[in-house]
């Protein structure tokens, strides 16, 4: 390859990540490699994507497709879109500018329910009924008010979206979704062929618009450089398809991976197909492997002495790391959104709770308070991996510092925490730093709950700007919750976040079913745990989310200890991270599930609260073992 004295590197953000926010991995790395000197500048594909798609042109386009499924095919929403297609037309630009905060008195004809199109999606209104008027005639009174029409209008327009992306996946592209596009191409898949298939298929339209737009951003920038990073498998599809057009047209320019994806499931990568798209892949933080890289193309640094980079060598896959001590955290420089364009991003509301909708609601500020995980030892958890294994931490005046100057670039005042677990004993000098500086900001992270977290450090927290915080209570079983190493009880959880309730922070639980010798009796222990903590106002919302082995968590490492075997998996040449396994105790999790999403959903609604948790099951399970008032009980024993 010829050397090149000083590239320009381009970062793009494939689709599909998020829509209300630009995914941060971008704007770390730009913002780094401009504290360095380098030019370098950054797109979001991801957004432009589906702003060309759900626009008068993009449905004028996708309309032939939908003519050409064959009647006996076609679905409800597919004859509902041809037979409201002119009032499709009429709506999708306005109600787009709508969610990008730049037509706000459309609120009024949304919210009316006689300006959109009203597709299948908008059955879900029912769910919504008053439990106290289930008679009720406006469904979404009860959920937003009398004066809640801009809300309300905001989540009639996501159900419009929602329904024109089922339109786009039955005519278009099946593989169609808002997150997770594509992404059984990629995810724990040991051969690239799925992969190798798709991208040797026809283009469809998506395809297609992704490559017109890949080439704008080209010929835009003219870089010498493009890093790709792929942080879920929902967006690793995308990400080929735009290597895929660069290498047809301008084979010359550098194309590098990384991202989380690639950090967690090809660290034995062997596939040398791969490397007909990328020259490079890049393992974990990618400030050290960049620079290396950059120094390479200039012809400083032989391909012997890159760092955590995959590369191909005589039609083989060669992993190249020369043990270099990484940027430290201190010092990888602020973020910069600089060409990303924060004013088109949709703020939608997929979700009423008020503390779930944050995910998809309005634009955050994204940073990190510490690099990795102070506590490392959740059994679940990737605790061998970089992005978890090392902890590091730059002082509060550093933090702010980048708040300062992250406010004076974006001119928002909204941050998002990324953190694994933000260290309490960071998040009160964070805290005490902001306040000594007078620095205004609304923030939002990912803690544990643990009893560091004591009402005094909740509400100044709060009076810091804290508006939010999630947590893991995961298994909601002191048995289980001390087999995986969580360092937490139940009772102290009630009693962390009933700090954080009180202190007007909302509070939001990470929980998981299926770990292994989870019982019927646990799991039906833990939801009563569950709708107590809801119905004493210890949290407002949450997940639950069904177990999942890696190979990189003690649980993948160390089944022995946790009562389970692994089931042996094939030859891996592409992605390795999820491993299934094999538990004696037999429950039947999928059984579970439904059950414990049901709740969930409701409890998150404020209904059924005050029903035994057995009812919410459509399989017999047992009486729960916890006491009625066990939760009101250890925060009564706390005050």
């Amino acid at each position: 390859m010829p050397q090149i004295a000083s590239p320009r590197v381009l970062s793009l953000i494939p689709p599909m990540t998020q829509l209300n926010t630009p995914y941060p991995s971008t704007a770390y790395i730009t913002g780094f490699l401009r504290s360095r000197g380098v030019a370098a500048v950054q797109e979001d594909l991801a957004l432009a994507l589906v702003l060309r798609l759900f626009s008068r042109a993009g449905l004028e386009a996708i309309r032939p497709a939908v003519e050409a499924v064959p009647n006996k095919k076609r679905s409800q929403q597919l004859w509902h879109f041809i037979e409201h297609y002119e009032q499709y037309l009429l709506t999708v630009d306005r109600v787009i500018a709508f969610l990008q905060g730049r037509d706000a008195t459309l609120a009024y004809r949304i919210a009316s329910r006689g300006y959109l199109p009203e597709g299948a999606r908008f059955a879900s209104l029912d769910n919504y009924m008053d439990p106290d008027d289930p008679e009720g005639g406006d469904p979404l009174a009860w959920a937003f008010g009398a004066l809640g029409s801009y809300d309300r209008a905001r989540h009639l327009a996501t159900l419009y979206l929602n329904d024109l992306a089922d339109v786009l996946r039955e005519a278009v592209d099946p593989r169609f979704e808002f997150v997770r596009y594509a992404e059984s191409l990629a995810m724990a898949q040991p051969t690239f062929e799925p992969l190798a298939k798709a991208l040797a298929a026809a283009p469809n339209l998506v395809d297609d618009t992704l490559a017109e737009l890949t080439v704008a951003a080209i010929e835009r920038h003219q870089p010498d450089v493009v890093l790709l990073s792929v942080p879920f498998p929902g967006s690793v599809y995308a990400a080929f398809r735009i290597a895929q057009t660069i290498k047809q047209r301008w084979p010359q320019i550098r194309t590098v991976l990384g991202g989380g994806f690639v950090n967690t499931e090809l660290r034995e990568l062997k596939e040398p197909r791969v490397f007909d798209y990328f020259d490079f892949i890049t393992l974990d933080d990618g400030e050290k492997p960049i620079l290396a890289l950059l120094e390479h193309f200039a012809g400083d640094r032989g391909a012997s002495r890159l760092v955590r980079t995959y590369l191909r060598e005589d039609d083989a896959v060669r992993y190249v790391n020369m043990m270099e001590a990484d940027i430290p955290f201190s010092e990888v420089g602020t973020p910069t959104w600089d060409g990303l364009p924060i004013d088109r991003y949709l703020s939608l509301l997929d979700m009423l709770n008020p503390m779930h909708r944050l995910w998809s609601d309005g634009r955050w500020n994204k940073l990190t308070v510490a690099h990795g995980c102070y506590w490392k030892k959740c059994s679940f958890c990737d605790v061998t991996l970089d992005y978890i294994s090392r902890y590091e931490t730059a002082s509060a005046e550093v933090l702010v510092d980048r708040i300062e100057a992250i406010i004076a670039e974006t001119g928002q005042t909204g941050f998002h925490f990324v953190d694994e677990a933000a260290p309490p004993k960071m998040l009160r000098a964070l805290a005490e730093e902001l306040l000594r500086r007078k620095v205004s900001i609304s923030w939002w992270g990912n803690i544990r709950f643990e009893k560091s977290f004591s009402p005094e450090l909740c509400q100044l927290l709060a009076d810091s700007g804290c508006i939010a915080i999630s947590g893991g209570l995961e298994v909601a079983s002191d048995r289980l919750l001390k087999l995986m190493k969580k360092g937490v009880s139940v009772e102290q959880v009630a009693r962390v976040t009933q700090g954080f309730t009180e202190a007007g922070i909302l509070v939001h639980a990470y929980l998981m079913y299926g770990f292994p010798t989870q019982t019927v009796q646990d799991t039906v222990d833990a939801l009563e745990y569950v709708r107590q903590l809801f119905d004493n106002g210890c949290i407002q919302s949450g997940f639950f989310h069904r177990f999942a082995c890696t190979v990189h968590s003690p649980v993948g490492q160390n089944p022995d200890e946790y009562g389970v075997k692994l089931i042996p998996q094939p030859q891996i040449t592409f992605a390795r991270n999820d491993v299934g396994f094999i538990d004696p105790t037999g429950t039947d999790h999928e059984a579970m599930g439904r059950a414990l999403n049901k709740a969930l959903y409701n409890f998150m609604h404020g209904i059924g609260l005050e029903m035994n948790v057995q009812q919410w099951f459509d399989v017999r399970v047992p009486k729960p073992r916890v006491p009625r008032h066990f939760i009101a009980r250890a925060l009564q024993q706390r005050d």
